[in-house]
């Protein structure tokens, strides 16, 4: 029986029992995925037909061939054609663009499903829509079976769903496109507060607790002015999410993933500037600490997320001749309290986004310190198309939020970045609430970490100075991966030490809206400059410690601190064990002969086991140390700095108090916001139930 519409040359496979015929065509699993209500030839199974219509046969086309054109959605992220595997073939003449029947055996239920990158997501394309051209005959019948495969990708998993890069990181020079656009934004925000509502259901509210997020550079500047939810507004939100919840988990992971991808293209195109400048004012960032972080990284999360989301749907289970498996991935059910920090933007965007890719509903709660641009990642993501009611923006006072969510029946996971005893509260709340949820909540966490540098006397010494103040002193050391600790051998040390104080006299400390020379700013707020300050006190009284450059500090106009430098006799001083989370670098000097010692020393000192970084050029040291370290950090580097993770190249996470490692970046991450279910459909009846052994 020959398909109107569909050529021979449109649609070529390989049935299972002839592999080398290209001209052939597996009838029974064409009429199965097709669906349409016409008969396949009366054959045995496994047999095969050539695709050329039969001499005689009652079905002619009329009016020409079906014609099938590509129509992207609207506002649907632009996809480039695919790499190598399966290519559209050459038509002789025009007809219904159905690419070539898969050849993977591995991941369908049928030997020659059909493979194309309209309805399949594989090579580097998500289903697209199909439209039949107006005035050709048989164009619904064949929509609806086209229409039919847009699950396709649960059996065609060999290649990649879509292809994404790594954000290009932008250099902001003199006269550059970028930089003007980035001082205009700047001026724009300058002696400005915005006015940041909670958004509950899609509406704006305000309540009477009234807040503001201060510039740190600048306090007197209130760059934003916002309120706090209260506990009934927080239940009034989960209401809403859950009310949106079943819809959004059975949109298709490809419509979900398309959001995401416009988001990205907006933050990395019109929108680069607004989120970078708010970053700078608002979280006290440089030009390159911001836009590493709320262009490039909030960039890669959300296409990576994407690209992983889809490809984790191709990702099925072996099918058999007389059974079709299938792994459906779930959102969870009930909701998920994202709860995120102040230092990156884009951490706040993925701890929201990532569960929401995944078909969850999301009540986010921004750090109070990062309101400004948080809130603009909110209004990109909405203005993306993600329905109001997916994300429910909520900022809060964090106990209040936190006894709420947890108090909750339909708490069904925790995505958060913050302190350890934040976390731990969190964690006892949802251990003293077990009995009233519905599921077993996921709790993801990342908490920070006492990070080290540790040096061997082969190290490259420029490598270790460079790579230290970077890491150490890089947005005032606020990043959970900054170095605390550097332990330096003494044969070393001389020379480190002359170049660490010559480089450390040209940081500059300053306003990073009007001098683009400056290295880092003032730390976040009152609260972590008054921690500071007791530290660099602490470091003065001490004797076991010597400051060797900095210990300054400021707090009239902005909350200032000099990037200081801290000798220790002690190993087990407090200042090397306990996280600061602020511009002080401590130095223990050890004896370059007991360099092992030194090793299980860095891996004892503290709980954390967030990032380090080995600096040496031996190979047989730098596999000793991977060893003895291999607990110590979830991000190890070698001969580079503890800072830096990179979306899809080290993605991120540590583990003993440092938290739950999840590795946020990398395409396991999306996992534990899913509840795969895992499906068994039968084709040949049951004709007994005793077996065979019984006979």
């Amino acid at each position: 029986m020959w398909y109107p519409g569909i050529n021979r040359a449109g649609i070529r496979g390989l049935c299972q029992n002839q592999p080398h015929e290209p001209s052939r065509l597996c009838w029974p699993a064409l009429h199965t995925l097709l669906q349409i209500s016409i008969p396949a030839p009366s054959l045995r199974p496994g047999s095969s037909l050539s695709a050329r219509p039969p001499t005689g046969s009652s079905v002619r086309r009329r009016g020409g061939n079906l014609s099938m054109k590509r129509v992207p959605v609207a506002g649907e992220h632009p996809i480039p054609a695919p790499r190598g595997g399966h290519r559209r073939q050459p038509h002789s003449q025009p007809g219904a663009d159905v690419g070539p029947l898969c050849q993977n055996p591995f991941t369908r239920p049928f030997p020659n499903s059909l493979c194309n990158e309209w309805f399949c997501p594989h090579p580097a394309a998500p289903p697209r829509r199909l439209v039949a051209a107006s005035g050709q005959r048989g164009g619904a019948g064949m929509w609806r079976g086209l229409r039919a495969l847009r699950g396709c990708g649960r059996r065609c998993q060999h290649h990649s769903a879509i292809q994404v890069t790594n954000e290009p990181i932008l250099e902001f020079k003199p006269g550059s496109p970028e930089r003007a656009a980035l001082q205009k934004a700047l001026a724009d925000l300058k002696g400005k507060t915005e006015d940041i509502p909670c958004v509950i259901g899609g509406e704006e509210v305000w309540t009477p607790t009234v807040r503001y997020q201060l510039s740190p550079f600048n306090h007197a500047h209130k760059v934003a002015k916002f309120c706090y939810a209260s506990k009934e507004l927080i239940n009034k939100a989960i209401n809403a999410a859950l009310a949106v919840r079943k819809e959004w988990d059975l949109k298709p992971v490809q419509d979900r993933a398309q959001i995401f991808l416009k988001a990205a293209d907006m933050l990395s195109g019109p929108r680069r500037a607004e989120v970078l400048a708010k970053t700078m004012i608002g979280q006290g960032k440089t030009v390159i600490q911001a836009e590493i972080d709320a262009a490039a990284e909030l960039i890669d999360f959300f296409r990576f997320n994407a690209k992983y989301a889809l490809e984790l749907e191709q990702s099925q289970p072996l099918s058999v001749d007389v059974s079709t498996n299938s792994m459906v991935y779930r959102g969870l059910e009930g909701f998920v309290a994202a709860v995120s920090p102040f230092n990156f933007t884009a951490i706040g965007g993925n701890l929201a986004g990532a569960p929401a890719l995944m078909g969850n509903v999301v009540l986010w709660k921004p750090s109070d310190t990062a309101l400004l641009s948080s809130y603009a990642v909110y209004k990109i993501l909405l203005e993306a198309g993600l329905p109001p009611n997916v994300v429910q923006f909520v900022p809060a006072d964090g106990p209040v939020f936190g006894d709420t969510v947890t108090s909750s029946e339909h708490f069904c996971g925790l995505n958060f970045t913050g302190s350890v005893p934040t976390f731990k509260r969190l964690w006892k709340q949802v251990s003293e609430n077990l009995d009233r949820y519905r599921n077993f909540p996921r709790l993801a966490g990342e908490c920070g970490g006492k990070n080290f540098h540790v040096v061997h006397s082969s190290a490259d010494v420029g490598s270790v100075v460079n790579g230290t103040l970077r890491s150490a002193f890089e947005y005032g050391g606020q990043k959970c991966s900054a170095c605390s600790r550097l332990y330096a051998p003494d044969s070393l040390w001389p020379q480190i030490k002359e170049k660490l104080l010559e480089e450390h006299g040209k940081i500059k400390v300053g306003d990073p809206a009007q001098d683009f020379g400056t290295f880092f700013s003032a730390v976040i707020d009152d609260k972590s400059f008054a921690r500071i300050k007791k530290w660099l006190e602490h470091a003065k009284k001490s004797s076991n410690l010597t400051i060797l450059a900095g210990g300054g500090c400021d707090d009239s106009v902005g909350y200032f601190v000099e990037p200081c430098i801290v000798e220790s006799k002690d190993p087990q001083d407090p200042i090397m064990k306990e996280e600061i989370f602020g511009p002080i670098l401590t130095v223990f000097v050890y004896p370059e002969k007991r360099y092992k010692e030194v090793l299980e020393l860095i891996d004892t000192t503290t709980p954390y086991g967030l990032t380090g970084a080995l600096f040496a050029q031996e190979k047989r040291i730098i596999e000793e140390s991977r060893s003895v370290l291999r607990n110590a950090a979830g991000n190890f580097y070698i001969n580079d700095k503890s800072t830096g993770a990179v979306v899809a190249q080290q993605p991120f996470g540590g583990s003993r108090i440092s938290g739950t490692n999840d590795k946020p970046g990398g395409p396991h991450y999306l996992l534990r916001w899913t509840s795969p279910q895992a499906i068994k459909e039968t084709h040949v009846p049951l004709r007994d139930w005793r077996y065979s052994y019984m006979q």
